[in-house]
């Protein structure tokens, strides 16, 4: 028996590989196939089934194209029904992949159609389950995402989840393995553990979820509280993964042309495009095309494009690092940005040989800002989360995480310079880039974010005035 669980950091996303006597599944695929081909060609295994935990919000699965490619039969647990051929499964039915069996167990709550995969050996002993966003390590997936879709409130739903944990998951053996879909980081959750596998028996220990103690009523309250709105781009990749999607071949190929400036510049402007480039934070502030969105691909690039930009219908012509194309137009296909319409040859070199205009971003290191700071008493606008800057903050500085940009642009000082800042400088450019396009141009970058800042002479504080977070 071999499993593997193939792990991508920038969707803190669980991928999982089974084999056994020549015969494999895949369970939850993302959007590039090949890998999973080539792992059971490796072994001289045919993949029989392609397992998809529920219908993704946070990215686009690779089931269609890997069902094309290799004749694997695509299964969904009970209720799901896509616009596709798929086998789906009752509660309770069993699977055979070699001398294997996976067990289908019914676990809705996160959405309608949630799965949870129990492996049993060739002994028939419970080995391992494949959770999905049902159990997660340290948390459970948020019961609030298909809602609209299953006509219930998310305190429904959560009800529903308690019942899928205490009914289905909690009676298994203590020493059987949890595989989750996702870790910390993804925002299908809200408390996860960085570890990507544990024991069933250690989950009941420290997860909250599975208290033995907890009721139904304080399981609800526990799990929907202080859920923030789930970013943009979710609904319209369960859309992708339940009706279909282009091949992603066909998105590479697209995406690989390869524009001198000029053609670059006349694809911008017939195409209404968005300009993203996705090199460092230095080499953008240092000289971009003008109106461009910086997303660096060193960060959380797909969710956070995912986040910002949010339409994944959106035309987008690429600034790429140089051989870094392809890496690039893959993790936006991941979250179902597939109209990238080519890349700039040469990158800004070339832009900047042809004799276009360019624009900069004012960054200084945290001393000089803070020197600035004093001189000018400039607003001072933090870009991270609720929770990082009710933490620690510079006093009286305001607080607009970068995931709510769009929605309080407004809030943002039209009249007078103002600095930006975040953890440590990666979404203050992505904030500082979109400001730019919008017109805001008296801004300055701080360099290091909060971590460089508590090293200066800023004034800090936990205090937080209510009207500061929304």
């Amino acid at each position: 028996m071999n499993i593997d669980q193939i792990y991508t950091g920038c969707l803190a996303q669980g991928a999982y590989y089974i084999e056994n006597n020549g015969e494999a599944v895949i369970i939850d695929p993302l959007r590039e196939v090949q890998p999973y081909i080539d792992r059971a060609n490796k072994d001289g295994a045919k993949i029989k089934y392609i397992l998809e935990t529920h219908f993704h919000a946070d990215f686009v699965s690779g089931h269609l194209t890997l069902a094309e490619k290799t004749g694997a039969q695509i299964v969904y647990g009970p209720t799901a029904r896509p616009n596709f051929r798929a086998h789906i499964a009752a509660d309770g039915e069993e699977l055979k992949v070699g001398k294997l069996t996976i067990k289908v167990l019914h676990t809705p709550g996160h959405t309608m159609e949630s799965s949870t995969y129990l492996l049993l050996n060739e002994n028939g002993k419970e080995h391992s389950i494949y959770s999905g966003d049902t159990l997660f390590l340290g948390d459970v997936g948020r019961p609030d995402l298909a809602q609209k879709a299953a006509d219930m409130t998310q305190e429904e739903l959560a009800g529903m989840l308690f019942d899928s944990l205490r009914t289905k998951i909690m009676p298994l053996p203590d020493e059987l393995i949890v595989y989750p879909g996702h870790g910390a980081g993804s925002a299908c959750g809200k408390n996860m553990m960085k570890e990507t596998v544990d024991t069933l028996g250690n989950q009941k220990k420290v997860n909250y979820a599975l208290r033995a103690d907890m009721t139904k009523t304080e399981f609800v309250k526990e799990v929907t509280d202080g859920l923030l709105p789930p970013p943009v781009y979710f609904p319209q990749n369960v859309k992708l993964n339940k009706e279909g999607y282009s091949s992603i071949d066909e998105v590479l190929a697209q995406g690989s042309r390869a524009l001198e400036a000029e053609a670059f510049e006349l694809e911008v402007e017939l195409n209404e495009a968005i300009v993203l480039d996705v090199r460092s934070e230095a080499e953008y502030s240092r000289s971009h095309i003008p109106g461009s969105i910086f997303i660096g691909i060193d960060g959380d690039f797909a969710p956070w494009v995912g986040s910002v930009i949010g339409d994944v219908k959106q035309s987008i012509l690429l600034v790429c690092p140089g051989g870094r194309e392809e890496e690039t137009i893959t993790r936006l296909a991941r979250v179902g940005f597939d109209k990238v319409l080519g890349y700039l040859k040469g990158a800004m070199q070339a832009w900047e040989k042809a004799g276009k205009e360019t624009d900069s971003l004012e960054s200084l290191k945290a001393t000089e800002a803070h020197i600035k700071w004093e001189q000018e008493s400039s607003p001072i606008i933090d870009v991270r989360k609720d929770g990082e800057y009710s933490s620690e903050h510079i006093d009286g500085a305001l607080n607009i995480p970068l995931n709510y940009i769009n929605e309080r642009m407004a809030e943002f000082p039209q009249e007078q310079k103002f600095y930006l800042h975040c953890a440590g400088g990666y979404r203050s450019v992505i904030a500082a880039s979109i400001l730019k396009s919008r017109g805001y141009h008296d801004l300055v970058n701080i360099e290091g974010g909060f971590t460089a800042i508590k090293e200066t002479a800023f004034p800090t504080t936990d205090y937080v005035c209510p009207s500061t977070l929304k």
